[in-house]
């Protein structure tokens, strides 16, 4: 449920005659702030909505730039969308969660906490990413079974998130690396020694028993 804290006597934003209609017909019209919030001045343009409704008034949610969210989608409390990010349908994107790049968020999907959906990354059907997740590069996560995150390992204890590609591969992503599983055990032996090496090789492992299992009958 939508928290009703940090509620303004104001509006924050409005609709502008300024519209585009996308793909699906829908007409969008791109946002105005009326007062300042978060890093977002007042009358500073943003990206583009069905509605009033597909952003809070309250807290410092905002559409940046061209991304567009319409439907019944709700991007509220501190969550950014920006770039040519699109969210739609009956998604949600809260918390201080950030969807960016050409990402897509849809369907029944929630992206919440700190989490963040970047790059070509689709999340819809019934997915909810959330945590420290970090889904990217060309990520197909249409529930919970396509994505693990785990932290905790490694030098810097950093989240690290296993995630299912559109090519039905293995993608990762730990820190500034972004790649295929395979790409992440070679780096992990070019960059890493001693037992760091087998942690994470061993995590690998794993994830790589973890998706090829979800991938036939339950055991």
């Amino acid at each position: 449920m939508e928290a009703k804290k940090g509620r303004r006597e104001m509006k924050k934003f409005e609709l502008t005659t300024e519209s585009i209609t996308n793909a699906l017909g829908k007409k969008l019209f791109r946002i105005k702030a009326l007062v300042e919030f978060g890093d977002v001045k007042a009358g500073e343009l943003g990206g583009y909505v069905e509605k009033e409704g597909n952003v809070s008034q309250d807290g410092n949610a905002w559409v940046y730039e061209d991304a567009a969210v319409y439907g019944d989608a709700r991007v509220y409390e501190d969550a950014a969308v920006y770039g040519d990010a699109k969210v739609c349908g009956d998604a949600r994107v809260y918390g201080n969660a950030q969807v960016y790049g050409d990402a897509r968020v849809y369907g029944y999907a929630w992206v919440y906490g700190d989490a963040e959906v970047s790059g070509n990354a689709w999340v819809y059907g019934d997915a909810a990413v959330s945590g420290g997740a970090r889904v990217s590069g060309d990520a197909r996560v249409s529930g919970n079974a396509d994505y693990a995150c785990i932290k905790g390992f490694g030098t810097e204890f950093r989240h690290t998130t296993f995630y299912k590609t559109k090519e039905n591969g293995i993608g990762v992503k730990c820190g500034c690396f972004n790649g295929s599983l395979e790409q992440f055990r070679e780096q992990v032996k070019e960059t890493r020694t001693g037992k760091i090496v087998k942690e994470y090789l061993a995590i690998a492992d794993l994830m790589e028993y973890h998706f090829a299992r979800g991938d036939s009958d339950d055991e």
